[in-house]
């Protein structure tokens, strides 16, 4: 007997396919969204988004107090080239996303940078200098 190691994620994805599968055959399709993973180094914080088939100029970011929102918009096909098609199956991402991603008070969203490469798009953000307790001199009139 074999004794395998059971993971609670594992169990979910399946779950999660069965769903779309089920809502698939009744003519409901959730979004695709882009796949994303967040992390933070002793130096920043990181949001790393897939979004093949997507050029730089089709993907725009927006930073709202601590909130960045990645936006994207294919241009490629119309809606008219779609129509003429009879997908039997459709998990390319949407023409149309927008992520939201909550940053921690600490990220400086001041100085974002955000680098496109094969289809990965990487936003940084710096961590803000921490702020010290300083001495204020008395002075006299």
């Amino acid at each position: 007997m074999t004794i395998v190691r059971w993971t609670p994620l594992r169990e979910l994805e399946s779950i999660d396919r069965r769903m779309r599968r089920a809502l698939e055959d009744v003519g409901f399709v959730p979004a695709l969204l882009p796949a994303a993973d967040v992390y933070e180094t002793d130096d920043e914080f990181v949001v790393e988004l897939e979004v093949p088939g997507y050029e730089e100029k089709e993907l725009a970011i927006e930073v709202t107090d601590h909130t960045v929102t990645v936006t994207g918009e294919r241009k490629e096909h119309t809606e008219k080239e779609e129509k003429e098609k009879e997908f039997r199956l459709r998990e390319r991402l949407e023409r149309h996303f927008q992520r939201r991603f909550a940053l921690p008070r600490d990220a400086d969203t001041e100085h974002l940078t955000a680098i496109f490469d094969r289809g990965v798009l990487e936003v940084h953000a710096p961590k803000a200098p921490e702020t010290r307790p300083r001495k204020v001199e008395i002075g006299r009139r």
